[in-house]
């Protein structure tokens, strides 16, 4: 009975969110045209806005989770365990290096780190994969650079910084938690594939990859719409200005910029050009900030974590990364 009715609850969800998209494509096709004056200015930004995340982030979820499907019908538990070295430092360091060349964006790693922990693959290797491979692949060191004016210098710091923090952060997880710390159990993921896949044809292998990734994306789906509306409608209804609370000097403009990146939710291929826009108004350690914490941990990527993982879990994670990123920042504009 109470599976029954989480998986209604879950349905039921899935409907309001995906109701939600075609509603707001109506908003700004249709009914915005013909009723204009009764729909506020600020509403049609929020809509635009909404749009807008989704545009950019929905391609890399539907990456994300055909990656995750080849995982799950393609890769097992004997792959990883040959794969990721049992020293926790080496997991923790291969992880990131290989997050550092993997070109996906926060939100479309998620369903990737799910499948990989799921399989056997160490959470703390997992942490470091999800952290590098939005902050500093080579699409986004890229962006940074030209969106600086070709200024090598926020690249590298974006990077080096990006990659330190990640292994202390990873490697202070594996401490912290023995246990995957998924919401649901390894079996439940994994039934029905790993017993079979040795007696099927590739084709049949094939379709159970497409299979999966379908449920993957409209699973993570409905949180990747939740996390875009609740992000839009901070940046249509909240002023920046407000944020200021904390000050204007260095400390207290490293708060509103990780502020800002949190809320924002940008994507992370294009976030340079924001934060670069703001270097007449702060420190350039505020930038950073802005620059290295909003890929690592966004609005809508927590709700999407919360999703798969345990709220201990995932608040434990999110308050590790704010102090890390806020202290390694700051320490980096010392010298």
């Amino acid at each position: 009975m109470i599976r029954w009715f989480h998986s209604y609850l879950i349905d039921f969800t899935s409907l309001i969110a995906f109701s939600m998209v075609i509603y707001f494509i109506a908003i700004s096709q249709f009914i915005g045209k013909e009723l204009s004056i009764h729909v506020s200015d600020s509403f049609m930004q929020m809509n635009t806005i909404f749009l807008s995340i989704l545009i950019e982030a929905i391609p890399f979820v539907l990456i994300g989770v055909l990656i995750a499907g080849f995982i799950q019908i393609f890769i097992t538990e004997d792959h990883i365990r040959r794969l990721i070295p049992q020293n926790r430092f080496l997991a923790v360091a291969m992880s990131c290096v290989v997050g550092a060349l993997f070109p996906a964006c926060e939100c479309g790693i998620v369903p990737i780190i799910r499948r990989l922990v799921s399989k056997g693959v160490p959470l703390h290797a997992g942490i470091g994969f999800l952290l590098t491979g939005p902050l500093i692949n080579p699409i986004v060191i890229l962006s940074t650079y030209m969106a600086f004016g070709n200024d090598s210098k926020i690249a590298g710091l974006r990077m080096g910084i990006g990659f330190a923090a990640a292994m202390l952060i990873a490697l202070l997880i594996s401490y912290l938690f023995k246990s995957s710390q998924l919401k649901h159990s390894a079996s439940e993921f994994t039934h029905s594939t790993d017993g079979t896949i040795r007696n099927e044809s590739l084709v049949q292998r094939i379709e159970g990859m497409i299979k999966h990734s379908i449920d993957e994306f409209f699973d993570m789906g409905k949180y990747l719409i939740i996390g875009a509306l609740i992000a839009a409608f901070v940046q249509s209804y909240i002023s920046a200005k407000s944020l200021f609370v904390f000050g204007e000097g260095v400390l207290g403009s490293t708060i509103v910029m990780m502020g800002l990146a949190y809320f924002l939710s940008l994507c992370s291929e294009a976030d340079a050009f924001i934060g670069a826009s703001f270097r007449n108004l702060v420190p350039s350690t505020s930038i950073l900030a802005f620059l290295v914490y909003g890929p690592m941990i966004d609005l809508k990527n927590t709700i999407m974590l919360l999703s798969v993982f345990k709220a201990k879990f995932v608040f434990t994670l999110l308050v590790l990364i704010t102090l890390i990123v806020f202290l390694s920042v700051n320490l980096s504009g010392l010298f």
